[in-house]
């Protein structure tokens, strides 16, 4: 900031490190990146094209949840090692497909409430699960079979497409096939997932500001201001979480995803389309993670249980 002469960029912006004060902890403490709080608050609150948003979300959880990442790794923080080559395989093809062919035709409330009504219906699959509190979990799994690694590259694949228009979303969706397919404990789908988050918008901010269209010029001044608060945020997020049960990391996510589709109902104008589109996105969602959770009750090939095992294979 000293070498480039950007401290100045704080007069107008500092709006933005305030909320990525939040919105970092929250990045490295949860499966919701960084963007998951930017996104909202940014388009929702102070109005900022969703494009920008996105841009930003994607470049600031570059820096943010990639350091997150590696203080998950260098402080030993379990992950499930063995999903992540596949899962980020797929959604480094989805962000790249998505910024390309489907962020450009979506219109900005339907992007918005793209990414409230998905996390919403997760709320409310991930609540139905943790009504049993001394449910089963597991913490690792063994070396995945072709049909996980197929299941695991398809959600990283997806989580990409939606990442490409929120700034967020590999994280979640694979997040949610640990938890609630795999029964994967929250303690480690939770690092698992901000590892993966960290690669992915690595990826999307890389393609979209070489190969891709380029980067919002907006998005730079709101990345420079936030840059020295992300970097110490995430990874405090991340230590903190380690220390906290797996019900309370379940609540913490569930309320947040409540938080912000109750602001957007609120701030974002409503129409029938509009009501119908956050309808059908809710009742796709719900689906596929109850469907998640439904076949979770059955024990898959390749986990193994938290009581008797706590490691995690490379």
């Amino acid at each position: 900031m000293t070498w480039t002469d950007r401290w100045s960029l704080f007069q107008d912006n500092a709006f933005m490190s305030a909320t990525m004060v939040v919105g970092s902890f929250i990045a490295g403490a949860t499966s919701e990146g960084g963007g998951a709080v930017a996104f909202p608050v940014m388009t929702l609150v102070f109005n900022i094209p969703p494009a920008v948003a996105r841009d930003f979300s994607l470049m600031i959880q570059s820096v943010g949840m990639v350091a997150a990442g590696a203080s998950i790794v260098l402080t030993r923080i379990p992950v499930v090692r063995s999903c992540l080559l596949p899962t980020s395989g797929g959604g480094a093809l989805g962000v790249v497909l998505g910024l390309e062919l489907v962020a450009p035709i979506l219109p900005p409330p339907f992007a918005k409430m793209l990414f409230t009504s998905v996390w919403l219906s997760f709320a409310v699959a991930l609540w139905l699960i943790n009504r049993t509190a001394d449910r089963p979990t597991r913490s690792s799994l063994d070396a995945p079979s072709a049909q996980l690694r197929g299941l695991l590259f398809g959600a990283g694949l997806l989580g990409g497409v939606v990442t490409s228009v929120t700034g967020s979303g590999l994280d979640i969706l694979t997040f949610s096939l640990l938890v609630l397919l795999l029964r994967v404990s929250e303690q480690v789908a939770t690092p698992t997932s901000v590892v993966l988050m960290g690669v992915n918008a690595l990826v999307g901010a890389a393609w979209k500001g070489t190969l891709g269209a380029g980067l919002e010029p907006m998005a730079w001044d709101y990345w420079w201001v936030c840059v020295p608060v992300v970097v110490v945020g995430a990874p405090l997020g991340a230590q903190f979480i380690r220390l906290c049960s797996r019900q309370f990391i379940a609540r913490l996510l569930i309320a947040s995803i409540l938080i912000q589709f109750v602001a957007a109902l609120l701030i974002i104008p409503q129409d029938p389309v509009l009501l119908g589109f956050s309808v059908v996105v809710f009742a796709a969602g719900f689906g596929g993670f109850s469907l998640m959770a439904w076949r979770g009750r059955h024990v898959l090939p390749g986990t193994r249980s938290t009581q008797s095992n706590t490691r995690t294979l490379t």
